[in-house]
């Protein structure tokens, strides 16, 4: 009978924090204000262009770097030194790219907010911090890139101030990261380092224009915003793609699993919002920083608004036939960045309170009334959540939790009928990422 009262007890404190107010609290503590003065201080560079000034303190990218770790280290002091700050870099010869037309540190900012149980996992938000013009080999030439990308900057710097008021299990990483505009260079640099360090990376959240809400064909929204994530790591092998083709996973690749957090967290606490799910690495033909971490194995997505204005990105500023060209300060809006701020924010703490993911998971089933699951055990888990979803849906609608067990199964659910997936949760209520099955049960 104790035993089963301390089971009603475990569940009914899982179940309601699934709610954890202190969400609510991170949600409300995030400013437009101070995004906007950010944007504002950002765009005053004048140009943040990879190879710009580095010698101004008020002109070129290494004033902006240098103002952008002043800001993190503001935060630190405020939190008692709870951030790491430093500049990680790497230089690039000229002629490494058409971009690269003279030899250039690409240097990026990195604030570490240590975990206390978990300090070398790692989930990541990043924002770009150079800007460029209509000839991405102009790096002299006025380029305030307000939108693109001091708003995701701002973002980050924000998310940094508000979650170093509190204490996670795992570490967060926030960065500014250099010379996207010239070949992604500074998310490699960063994903290199990575690897090199040996951290576990739970995923990088990578915004790239959080600021616009009135689009170039017209339509104007403020709640609608895009998650971009691949479907699968590149290059997957035979064994891979075998498996893929009778057993599914197309569309089940870590990136789309940290896709699907990013939705399921922010319907849950900002239901106001309408997160679109793209199934596809990034816009068409198009690239960001969460790419080269992706190359590298680590699972990531792009964050940003749903609607572009084509005029203010990558343009030299100018007014030609009545319209005015360039990407500058006015045309921000800051309540719509709070939001998207906001998004990531609760993302970050959410994956950082949480425990990690089953590494393994198998699955079996075939031809029976019933799936069944198996899964690793998970240090710091109190339960574990099945998932389950139609297999032409984006997103987990079914789930069962399951306590004091590391099995179940699922009577009466046809594996063929649906894909499948495991979360271990914490006592906080807090999950991790789904992973999709990894092993076959036979």
């Amino acid at each position: 009978m104790r035993n089963f009262i301390l089971l009603l007890l475990l569940v009914s404190s899982i179940s309601h924090a699934q709610h954890d107010p202190r969400i609510y609290d991170i949600i409300d503590a995030v400013s437009a204000d101070r995004i906007e003065q950010d944007v504002k201080t950002l765009a005053d560079f004048g140009t943040r262009h990879t190879l710009s000034d580095t010698v101004s303190n008020t002109r070129g990218i290494g004033a902006a770097r240098r103002w952008i770790k002043s800001e993190f280290d503001k935060t630190s002091a405020a939190c008692s030194g709870c951030l790491e700050v430093f500049y990680q870099s790497d230089f690039v010869p000229k002629g490494d790219s058409q971009r690269i037309v003279k030899d250039v540190n690409v240097v990026n900012v990195v604030a570490i907010q240590r975990g206390t149980k978990y300090p070398n996992r790692f989930i990541i938000m990043s924002g770009d911090i150079d800007s460029r013009v209509s000839d991405p080999t102009d790096y002299t030439s006025d380029s305030p890139g307000a939108n693109d990308n001091a708003s995701g900057m701002a973002g980050t710097l924000e998310a940094a101030r508000v979650l170093s008021k509190y204490k996670f299990e795992n570490s967060i990483i926030y960065v500014g990261l250099s010379g996207e505009e010239q070949g992604l260079y500074g998310g490699k640099g960063l994903a290199a380092y990575a690897k090199a360090q040996g951290w576990e990376i739970i995923g990088i959240l990578n915004n790239d224009m959080i600021g616009n809400i009135t689009g170039v064909d017209g339509v104007v929204d403020n709640r609608t915003f895009r998650i971009f994530s691949e479907p699968y790591p590149p290059e997957p092998d035979a064994r891979r793609l075998r498996a893929m083709r009778f057993y599914g996973g197309e569309v089940d690749g870590i990136s789309r699993q940290l896709a699907r957090y990013v939705h399921k967290t922010t319907k849950t606490y900002m239901p106001e919002m309408n997160p679109m799910m793209i199934y596809r690495l990034d816009r068409f033909g198009r690239g960001g920083h969460h790419r080269p971490f992706n190359d590298a194995g680590f699972a990531g997505i792009r964050i940003m608004e749903a609607h572009e204005n084509y005029t203010q990105q990558h343009q030299d500023i100018r007014v030609e036939d009545g319209i005015a060209y360039g990407d500058t300060f006015e045309h921000v809006n800051f309540p719509y960045a709070k939001k998207l701020t906001a998004v990531n924010a609760i993302n970050l703490a959410s994956l950082a309170w949480a425990p990690p993911a089953p590494a393994e998971v198998g699955i079996g089933g075939i031809v029976e009334a019933s799936a069944r699951l198996e899964w690793s055990p998970v240090e710091g888990a109190v339960a574990y959540k099945i998932y389950w979803r139609d297999t032409t849906s984006p997103t987990w609608d079914n789930a069962r939790l399951v306590t004091g067990a590391t099995s179940a199964t699922l009577d009466g659910i046809v594996i063929d009928n649906y894909f499948f997936g495991v979360a271990a949760v914490g006592a906080n209520g807090h999950e991790s990422v789904v992973v999709f099955p990894n092993k076959i049960i036979r």
